[in-house]
């Protein structure tokens, strides 16, 4: 039987954090102890924290590895094997991959908006079984309702693909994230180099296209979530009728609700609220919506996410550490609150039996900086 001793660390339990010890054995946590000893053949972890490896639930840096650049398809081997090796460092231990379904097919201003994702998971999933990442990843299928090929995307997949999370998207211009229309202006804008004449024809396709399939859409995501056993997720959330509907579809975690009214609705209705780290350490939304820390402080946060910035998940663990000055709290945000919601019952706590996926951090100049991560009880 291996066993690994990790000795004179500050390991953070749920509701505590212990100055003690970690044995791992065969992957898994065999022991946890008090004391500051290091027993003969142990490793000395100086007095650092010891933590749960980070579970992200929803992160956009995939598509970022894969397109670095407007127009630049990059090879996408080379690519996953990136960004699952950024997020090991960031001591990120579980990742849900997420993947656009929906896509635009007829011509028009957004020409990028074309499938991708059955492909990209397929060598994914390949890199997977090879042996060839870091960390565990699965799938997130973020369904675009307002598009053309939805329900062709995902009848694509199937029960072998380890697809943990279907949510909800819907960008229709003028609703919950893009209910200000100067905003979505400029991020289109910005992105297509479109004219405004060539914005005003993107707004209307993209109603037409919400008008002519959205709620058929809707249907079949929430349909296919079911079959395959994944956690649905709304995104986006603004009011309370919003939540309702969420609600309704079964929903368990709302992605970064606009407004503390729908946080509030989401809690009324036993569904977990997952806000950007971004938001936090930028210190508000750059779409105008809500900010994270008056979700924090209101009590209506319950997991973060790094969004499109893998470095800012433990960032804003800790900057919620010192809005609640609870550091257990904190990381649970990033650790076992998305456990739970993604229903992974063998992670996300120090806890006697649980998957040994651990991240070891210091904290510099009071910014916390991550020293080694362990994925089931190997240091990756």
């Amino acid at each position: 039987m291996r066993q690994i001793v990790l000795a004179n660390a500050r390991l953070i339990l749920p509701g505590a954090v212990l100055d003690g010890a970690l044995t791992i054995e065969d992957g898994l946590i065999a022991d946890i102890s008090a004391g500051e000893t290091v027993p003969a053949g142990a490793i000395d972890m100086h007095g650092d924290y010891l933590a749960p490896g980070m579970i992200e639930l929803h992160t956009d840096n995939l598509e970022r590895h894969i397109r670095p650049r407007p127009g630049v398809d990059w090879p996408h081997a080379s690519a996953i094997i990136a960004h699952d090796a950024e997020l090991a460092g960031c001591g990120i231990t579980t990742v849900f991959d997420a993947m656009r379904v929906g896509s635009v097919v007829s011509d028009g201003p957004d020409q990028d908006y074309e499938k991708y994702a059955r492909e990209l998971a397929h060598e994914l999933i390949q890199l997977r079984g090879e042996g060839a990442l870091r960390i565990s990843h699965l799938l997130h299928l973020r369904a675009e309702v307002c598009s053309e090929t939805l329900i062709a995307e995902l009848d694509e997949f199937g029960p072998d693909d380890r697809v943990g999370i279907i949510s909800l998207m819907d960008h229709t211009p003028g609703q919950r994230q893009f209910r200000d229309i100067s905003k979505l202006a400029q991020y289109v804008q910005g992105r297509y180099k479109l004219s405004d004449a060539e914005f005003d024809e993107h707004v209307f396709r993209m109603k037409a296209l919400r008008d002519r399939f959205g709620d058929a859409h809707e249907e079949a995501a929430v349909a296919v979530s079911r079959r395959l056993g994944a956690t649905l997720a709304s995104h986006d959330d603004t009011t309370a009728d919003h939540v309702a509907r969420s609600a309704a579809h079964g929903v368990r975690l709302a992605e970064f609700p606009t407004t503390s009214e729908a946080a509030s609705a989401c809690h009324d209705h036993g569904i977990m609220v997952m806000m950007g780290a971004p938001n936090l350490i930028r210190g508000g939304s750059h779409s105008g919506n809500v900010s994270a820390a008056e979700l924090a402080r209101s009590g209506h946060l319950d997991i973060l996410s790094s969004d499109y910035v893998p470095a800012g998940l433990i960032g804003g663990a800790m900057i919620l550490a010192n809005i609640w000055d609870d550091l257990p709290r904190a990381i649970a945000t990033v650790t076992a609150n998305p456990a739970k919601a993604a229903g992974l019952a063998d992670r996300g706590c120090l806890q006697q039996g649980l998957r040994a996926d651990l991240m070891r951090f210091r904290l510099v100049a009071g910014r916390p900086v991550i020293r080694e991560t362990w994925v089931r009880g190997a240091r990756v």
